[in-house]
């Protein structure tokens, strides 16, 4: 049996036919959504028709000319610009009504455009102050290639402190045995003197510097060539300015200053740096001078000694690895610190951008703004914010019976709930940008206040108005209004056309408290927070100031020698008849400086880091230090070599176990310091050495010699004087004039003890004020609010008022009506906020401080006295004015 084969082919083998491209692209630009989709699917049936019965060329014509048929008036979409001017009318008819809404309502549209230009005024400093703190070193055209590296110190003792700089050594390994690094550079800060020029003496700040200072930052040439102007030992670069103030209208290229007890070629001319740049200096020293005194015998280049204010900066090439070249300084650390018998060094690399926002470290350049910091005070102002987002909801929402016909009368016409919702946006974008006008107008006149809180910040900051700065506060401005209209944008969408005439604002949300009830509770929880926080913080500081330190500090100026010899100075002081008191020290004490040694006690295996402090012998009766054994230094030698003497507090004797701890016995014996042997002549008792967030720390004192004088690094010590006067103001004009006849070139520079001390908290002291200044705008805001709401209740409960006023109700008991339900939430609110500020200072931020004093009753309800008191008077004012209302002329036409 045979079987025919057919020819018939399966139709997936067949040659697909589709329909022209560019017609079925036409028919979807001109068709309307809706009916394009149909209109595709009838004519591509069609085509595979026609392909079948007529061939594929032919159903393409005639497909092309369906396209075109189609073309009629019911499918043709509206021009995107109709859309668009449909749309511009629809934003028209918002922003009249808008306007009309807030005409209509004078009292809350103005407490609601108070309280939004209060608060935004805060929020236009804050964006000032972050854009200025963002703009630093962004100057440097390779800024996101260039690192710093920051040391982590760990002593043997146990304690441990991090610092922006690092030392020479680690600076030259890194340069020499590290590879994927495009150009490293050191450079040294401690290199400010006086520059004489012709006979003319003037203060020069500057920094030794490599020759790749010039390529690795953008510091662009005036005259001289960037590649060799550091080269040579004794080669100085002078900015603009500096050159000015040196050689006049001379040039000054190819000239020799006289600075730093040494003669120096002016090599080149840069332009001033920028005011955001985190190092500042008016001269660059080429660091192979620095090389030529370490020849002469100055050795700084232990692996340990990173207090030197020396700092490494490295370019990296582009797309490189930060983690690589981490992992190999990482394993550099390891070998190094394999042979250092002091301290264990780790370093790390910074990028640019994060050395003015980021960690407050030791020796750092310039103040920085640690990014904790921004946080804190940028939540802050989000709260000030919302909290008079909550008045705009609150008084929105308290209205809202006054706006339900309105809401239905526009469903009825057709408007949806995006239509209501945009409606109530616009209406509070509206507010926002008037506000927005009169926060501006607020910021000028807070920019200079916001400056004098912490007047380091004008160093750092300008706060100067700028387009892109405009741009931002105009969508900071909407976005405020966002938020702000939000809530009643949702509330009132939701309103039903059969429910236009019902009060639906008591939606309930906990335990009988409705929605804007809860917001004023919350607004008044954040603002008694704000406000106990400023008692508790002042309270705090005020008892830091005058705690004893152990020492007296009262009366006492301290006069910095700028590399002056004191002799002179010293004896022209105790010639006055103010001066009861005259003495000399290396450093100040107690507000956060710090000098530190190796004491090593007879058999103990380790030496371990002790403070010290350089002072002759009238330092300890001058400040009245309590001696406790032994006495006062015996001898007076005249040169560092020969001194041998120390006096030490107790933390010394407990930490060295000297003599079992017993002063006494502890006069005589022997402490190596430095590798130096020293005998105990005296035992002072424990005093602060540190600030007040620090434990007492082990403390030797050493004797200041006059050859300490002799030597540039310790010309830079302090004289003491003790004034006894009743004339301050003259007094000062005096030791001035003294200093004027010693010293004619330096500015007179000295500050009373416990100014010193006072502004070793000045951080403490502006975080008071920033939070003080906030509290008082938040309680303004909230005071509007409740305003607002007073006002709202009294208009709506007059007539309920006034029925009771007939029926024998006094004024009292009016008051008590009125003000009984937001006397609640204020306690409602009391009792939230307390408890948890109490809990904040005593577990959280007071630890830091091992001997501070307990928080007293008196300031953590001294926040909620003064803010019932100002809820009290206005509630109060109101309620009066609704008792004292005459029910005749309220009920007349009922």
């Amino acid at each position: 049996m045979s079987v025919r084969r057919s020819t018939f082919k399966p139709d997936h083998n067949r040659k697909k036919h589709e329909p022209p491209a560019w017609a079925q692209r036409f028919i979807v630009w001109y068709c309307k959504p809706e009916l394009a989709e149909d209109l595709l699917g009838d004519l591509h049936e069609y085509f595979d028709r026609n392909v079948r019965s007529k061939g594929p060329l032919r159903a393409r014509l005639i497909y092309s000319m369906d396209a075109f048929k189609f073309f009629r008036i019911y499918t043709v979409r509206a021009p995107k610009f109709v859309n668009l001017l449909i749309n511009w009318i629809m934003i028209g008819s918002y922003v009249k009504t808008s306007m009309r809404n807030v005409q209509r309502n004078k009292l809350f549209s103005t407490i609601n455009i108070v309280g939004l230009a209060i608060s935004m005024s805060v929020g236009l400093l804050l964006i000032a102050f972050v854009h200025d703190l963002l703009s630093y070193d962004k100057f440097n055209e390779h800024g996101k290639r260039i690192y710093r590296i920051t040391s982590h110190a760990r002593f043997q003792e146990g304690s441990g402190e991090k610092f922006a700089s690092t030392s020479l050594m680690a600076g030259k390994l890194i340069h020499e045995k590290i590879s994927g690094i495009e150009e490293t550079v050191i450079i040294g800060t401690e290199c400010s003197g006086d520059a004489t020029v012709n006979n003319n003496v003037v203060p020069l700040t500057g920094i030794y510097a490599e020759p790749t200072m010039l390529r690795i930052f953008t510091l662009p040439m005036v005259k001289g060539d960037a590649a060799t102007a550091l080269a040579k030992p004794y080669s100085i670069v002078l900015t603009e300015t500096s050159a000015k103030k040196l050689f006049g209208a001379e040039d000054a290229f190819g000239k020799t200053i006289h600075f730093d007890s040494a003669d120096y070629e002016v090599t080149g001319i840069l332009k001033d740096v920028p005011f955001f740049s985190h190092i500042q200096f008016e001269s660059l020293v080429s660091f192979s001078t620095v090389e030529t005194q370490l020849a002469k015998g100055r050795d700084f280049s232990e692996w340990s000694r990173v207090w030197d204010r020396n700092y490494v900066y490295l370019l990296l090439p582009e797309k490189s690895n930060v983690s690589d070249i981490q992992a190999k300084i990482d394993a550099l650390c390891a070998e190094q610190n394999n042979g250092d018998n002091k301290a264990q060094i780790y370093l790390t690399l910074l990028p640019l951008y994060d050395i003015v926002l980021g960690e407050d470290l030791a020796n750092s350049i310039q103040p920085v703004v640690p990014d904790i910091v921004l946080w804190i005070v940028g939540g802050l102002a989000l709260i000030v914010i919302l909290s008079a987002c909550f008045n705009y909801t609150n008084l929105s929402i308290a209205r809202s019976m006054r706006r339900f016909k309105e809401i239905g009368l526009r469903k009825v016409i057709g408007a949806g709930k995006s239509q209501v919702r945009l409606q109530f946006l616009a209406e509070a974008i509206i507010v926002s940008l008037v506000a927005l006008l009169l926060s501006f107008g607020m910021f000028l006149v807070l920019r200079p206040q916001f400056v004098s809180i912490a007047p380091e910040l004008l160093k750092m900051v300008k706060l100067e108005i700028t387009m892109p700065m405009v741009l931002t506060f105009v969508v900071f401005s909407m976005a405020v209004g966002i938020v702000a209209g939000f809530l009643p944008a949702i509330f009132f969408s939701k309103v039903n056309v059969s429910n236009a005439l019902r009060d639906v604002s008591s939606v309930k949300v906990f335990k009988g408290l409705s929605f804007r009830r809860a917001l004023v509770v919350v607004q008044y929880t954040l603002t008694l927070m704000f406000i106990t926080s400023t008692f508790i913080g002042y309270v705090q500081y005020k008892d830091i100031l005058t705690f004893d330190l152990g020492f007296n500090t009262e009366n006492i100026l301290n006069i910095d020698l700028q590399k002056n010899r004191p002799d002179d100075l010293i004896n022209k002081l105790k010639a006055m008849p103010e001066v009861s008191g005259v003495s000399q020290s290396r450093l100040l004490t107690s507000v956060g400086n710090a000098w530190g040694g190796y004491v090593k006690y007879k058999d103990l295996r380790d030496s371990s880091l002790v403070f010290t402090n350089i002072i002759d012998e009238n330092y300890i009766p001058l400040h009245e230090y309590k001696l406790i054994a032994g006495q006062n230094f015996i001898t007076r030698p005249v040169t560092r070599d020969a001194a041998s003497e120390v006096i030490v507090n107790e933390k010394t004797l407990r930490l060295f176990a000297i003599a079992h701890g017993d002063p006494q016995k502890a006069v005589g014996d022997e402490i190596l310091l430095n590798s130096k042997k020293h005998t105990i002549v005296g035992v002072i008792k424990d005093f602060h050495y540190g600030k007040l967030d620090e434990d007492i720390k082990p403390v030797v004192f050493t004797y200041l010699t006059p050859d300490a004088f002799l030597t540039s690094d310790r010309r830079d010590g302090l004289v003491n004087v003790r004034i006894n006067t009743s004339d301050p103001i003259e007094t000062m004009a005096k030791i001035q004039g003294v200093w004027k006849s010693v010293d004619s070139v330096h500015p007179f520079e000295a500050r009373f003890y416990d100014d010193s001390i006072e502004d070793a908290y000045k951080e403490l002291s502006a975080m008071i004020k920033v939070i003080g200044f906030l509290s008082f705008i938040a309680i303004s805001i909230a005071s509007l609010g409740l305003l607002g709401m007073v006002v709202f209740t009294t208009e709506t409960r007059l007539k309920e008022m006034s029925i009771r006023k007939v029926l024998g109700a006094t004024s009292g008991n009016l008051v008590f009506l009125l003000s009984r339900g937001f006397v609640v939430l204020l306690s409602i609110a009391a009792l939230i906020a307390l408890p948890i500020t109490y809990i904040f200072f005593e577990n959280i931020v007071l630890i830091n401080f091992p001997f501070h004093k307990p928080v007293g009753i008196a300031e953590l309800f001294g926040g909620v006295l003064a803010v019932l008191t100002i809820a009290f008077i206005m509630i109060g004012s109101q309620a009066l004015k609704t008792a004292r209302s005459n029910p005749a002329e309220v009920l007349k036409c009922e």
